[in-house]
């Protein structure tokens, strides 16, 4: 392990040559565990960025916070908002303040809905409030609203339990399944390009969606121009016709 950058130098030098034993992921944030007791906490954030490679490893640049180096591969860590050495409080003391995780077995949805139910805030900023839920993100913030009719701009109050159970079951279905395939799919069956005889999606970020960056263009469904507004730090998309107030 190094730094090529220098702003993990001292504990890159600790854990140099350390077996990696475990990795552990809640939300945004992972934990890469050396020997016993040794995490390393990492953020990607807005910018960070990961890199793998086969060895030999080509010449680090200067903006690569952490390398890991086998004698075939390689992985380079570049711009995150995070990366430091934690002992097993410091990483409790995250998982404490991140609310329930849908890719994680220990997930407890009723735990975000408590909060949820009692806050006037929209419902699409609770999704991407990470003290709530974890993880969501903003594209399956639009589309699990929009797959469930939801109104965006609802408060959480105002969303029933039967509502919030069927939101959680698409969001963890929907999550491993991007994980699975490393893409990112939300629409049905009966929505596919080739189901509905259209052209598919061509955009950087892959995968069929029914509303996210599709601002102005027909809702797959109505045919009504999809909105779009700031919300929480990000652009939300919805439907106004398919998700009504």
């Amino acid at each position: 392990m190094t730094s090529p950058q220098g702003k993990f130098s001292d504990a890159a030098d600790l854990l140099d040559g350390a077996p990696l034993t475990g990795t552990e992921a809640h939300g945004k944030h992972l934990f890469l565990r050396f020997r016993d007791a040794d995490w390393v906490h990492i953020h990607l954030g807005l910018f960070g960025k990961v890199a793998f490679g086969p060895a030999p490893a080509p010449p680090p640049t200067d903006t690569v916070r952490l390398r890991l180096a086998t004698g075939t591969d390689y992985v380079d860590l570049r711009g995150p908002t995070t990366c430091a050495l934690v002992t097993d409080a410091e990483k409790r003391a995250v998982h404490d303040r991140l609310g329930p995780d849908p890719l994680r077995a220990d997930a407890d949805p009723d735990a975000a809905y408590r909060r949820i139910s009692r806050s006037r805030t929209t419902v699409a900023a609770l999704l991407m409030d990470q003290k709530v839920i974890a993880g969501v993100g903003n594209v399956y913030r639009a589309e699990v609203l929009f797959r469930h009719g939801i109104d965006p701009y609802r408060p959480g109050r105002d969303l029933t339990p039967a509502e919030w159970e069927a939101i959680w079951a698409d969001l963890v279905a929907l999550m491993r399944e991007g994980v699975r395939h490393n893409r990112i799919d939300t629409v049905r069956p009966e929505h596919t390009p080739e189901a509905m005889g259209r052209p598919p999606r061509v955009d950087d970020h892959g995968g069929e969606v029914y509303v996210y960056r599709r601002a102005t263009r027909p809702c797959h469904i109505c045919g009504t121009g999809i909105r779009t507004a700031g919300l929480a730090a990000r652009n939300l998309f919805w439907c106004p016709t398919c998700q009504k107030p």
